[in-house]
């Protein structure tokens, strides 16, 4: 059985990765933060992680615990992160380290481990979450700290790829626009949900490109702009 393993899974987008990775029939490690909800998911398709990704310890202890249970993992899908306002001029150096910490560290901390795995096993793939402010300087104008955090995140990809040239082992950024969810919906109730991208169709272009198709693609980034 293919083995995934996505955090931020108690997430919009972690959520429906997960619920459609278990469709495709994988087997799902799914990582939340103390005290989160989850859906319930099927248990032998499912099993849940409380795990603080600020940890690095603690995250390549999840690593290590999956690859004991299960032996190998195929795909890694990393969600976690979030979201601040704030002009440079008004920006403190503290709020972008917490930009800093919740967006790239996390992902950082989980992404070397399930790396050193899969150039092991000489395969499988890694998605992380990219923004557009992160690829777009114009677009982060009003919101620097989350900008400069997720322009890391492309970064980490190419270093990535580079590093495993030759094997069948890739790493790509996903870059949505703005995500249709419930509490981005709440925060702008006067934009136009239809140009937004759906978590669903970002899981189901994670699902293309694991599938034999796309097994020859090396694309580092990925943009779902939608209509915006």
């Amino acid at each position: 059985m293919k083995t995934a393993i996505v955090t931020g899974a108690s997430g919009n987008l972690g959520t429906a990765v997960v619920r459609r990775l278990i469709q495709e029939g994988y087997f799902v490690t799914g990582t939340v933060s103390s005290g989160a909800s989850l859906v319930n998911f099927p248990k032998d398709r499912f099993e849940r992680v409380v795990v603080n990704l600020n940890d690095e310890a603690a995250a390549e202890k999840v690593i290590s615990d999956m690859v004991e249970r299960h032996g190998k993992i195929d795909l890694a899908v990393l969600t976690v992160g979030g979201f601040r306002m704030g002009s440079f001029a008004t920006t403190s150096g503290k709020e972008m380290m917490q930009q800093y910490q919740l967006n790239f560290e996390t992902t950082y901390h989980m992404a070397r481990p399930v790396f050193n795995h899969m150039m092991e096993q000489r395969q499988g793939r890694i998605f992380m979450i990219g923004s557009r402010p992160g690829i777009d300087a114009r677009s982060a104008r009003g919101m620097v700290a989350y900008g400069l955090s997720k322009s890391l995140i492309f970064r980490l990809a190419e270093l990535m790829n580079d590093e495993a040239r030759g094997s069948h082992v890739s790493t790509t950024a996903i870059v949505p626009s703005t995500l249709d969810t419930p509490s981005n919906r709440s925060s702008m109730p006067q934009a136009d949900f239809g140009t937004w991208v759906k978590p669903e169709s970002i899981a189901e272009t994670i699902i293309w490109y694991c599938s034999p198709e796309a097994s020859s693609i090396r694309e580092p980034v990925v943009k779902l702009y939608g209509d915006a």
